[in-house]
């Protein structure tokens, strides 16, 4: 058997009941509300087919298509880090006894397959890995260990996606047990498949599925590089670091901030953002405690909260922080920048900023580049 097999739509809807089989709670995207969410599939029937999602900077609706296309949108408002560290997590739990408290035995992490991953959400899986995996978070890193993964590479990327200016997609090249690429035409409609792993071949095998002729898998890849030559935005990653690093007291931080509504829904819809708090509740009886980890988000005024006050008080010194985070200093922290190019946070931003064009504006407005002479730029952020 070579590596790149062809299967049709029976085969897709062959893959999730071996997911099933194999004991894995098979979730992909689904219709719910006029946007597509991440829920339990059992069939290809509960894919949002014929449907594409049209997103620009505070936009997001879902139209029919003129095909049966399985995966012909791009990505909704949920990541899989709502499956990997699902907001209000109990870590423990306790009762009280005569003797003081019992600690409750926590259940078994689900066995999820993520079906139907994007590129850039393969790539922020690897990015939450680095920063989980090495503080050996023990939510995550069993959730993540039972997981299995079904990449989908984008054949039609949305007017928000940028992956390809940070070479996490539109095709996927690793951190998947099986990659699927839709190839749709009106005479075909097949389904290029090739396994990451050795349980993704172990899958595959039991499918009713042909080698891939040339042809076929040419027309695949011809389908994901156009992907990558009609990106919708870019975003210029050169000397990035050095020019957020040097910008600090830009006064264009004030100017986004005029628009910032503080609401953190990039940070809450971004797949790679990982910032919680923890909370103790207890039962008003005292007959029982517990501690849950929420998200939390750098946009919130008590995020950075310490003796006798927030250290970020503005709402320019917090979009600062998230954005030179997020494209800088995560690359001082982890290895690689912490953005995968996906346009959730453009696309779920109530007032349209855009970080794309925001990063542009501050290359335009670089403070390194004022004249000798030319008075310092004041300190206008938090």
């Amino acid at each position: 058997m070579t590596e790149l097999l062809v299967i049709d739509r029976e085969g897709v809807d062959a893959l999730i009941s071996a997911l099933i089989e194999r004991g894995y709670e098979v979730v992909g995207p689904t219709v719910r509300g006029q946007t597509i969410l991440y829920d339990t599939i059992t069939s290809t029937g509960d894919l949002p087919v014929g449907l594409r999602d049209r997103q620009e900077a505070g936009t997001y609706r879902l139209e029919e298509r003129d095909d049966d296309a399985l995966f012909g949108y791009v990505v909704g408002p949920q990541s899989w880090k709502r499956f990997l560290t699902p907001p209000g997590t109990v870590f423990w739990r306790g009762l009280r006894t005569e003797d003081g408290f019992e600690t409750i035995e926590q259940e078994e992490a689900p066995r999820y397959a993520f079906f139907g991953a994007r590129p850039c959400e393969v790539a922020a899986m690897k990015i939450q890995d680095d920063v989980y995996l090495p503080v050996e978070d023990g939510i995550y890193t069993e959730r993540r260990s039972r997981s299995f993964t079904v990449a989908v590479n984008c054949t039609e990327p949305a007017a928000t996606c940028f992956c390809a200016s940070l070479g996490t997609g539109p095709d996927v090249t690793e951190g998947y047990d099986i990659a699927l690429t839709e190839v749709l035409s009106k005479k075909q409609h097949y389904f290029l498949a090739e396994p990451g792993t050795d349980e993704g071949r172990e899958v595959l095998a039991t499918l009713a599925a042909r080698d891939a002729r040339d042809e076929e898998v040419v027309k695949a890849r011809r389908i994901v590089v156009g992907a990558a030559d009609h990106m919708g935005r870019s975003l210029d990653t050169d000397g990035l670091k050095e020019l957020l690093y040097a910008n600090v007291t830009n006064p264009y931080w004030a100017e986004i901030s005029d628009r910032c509504l503080l609401c953190t829904n990039c940070t809450m819809v971004c797949p790679t953002c990982f910032c919680s708090t923890v909370e103790d509740r207890q039962a008003l009886d005292g007959s029982s405690a517990e501690r849950v980890r929420t998200w939390d988000s750098c946009f919130t005024l008590n995020f950075s909260y310490i003796h006798g006050g927030p250290v970020r008080s503005s709402a320019s010194s917090r979009y600062r922080q998230w954005l030179t985070h997020k494209l800088a200093s995560w690359q001082d922290q982890f290895g690689s920048i912490g953005c995968v190019g996906c346009g959730r946070c453009i696309a779920w931003c109530p007032v349209g900023i855009d970080i794309t064009r925001e990063v542009t504006a501050i290359r335009e407005r670089d403070v390194r580049r004022v004249e000798i002479g030319v008075p310092a730029v004041k300190e206008v952020v938090g």
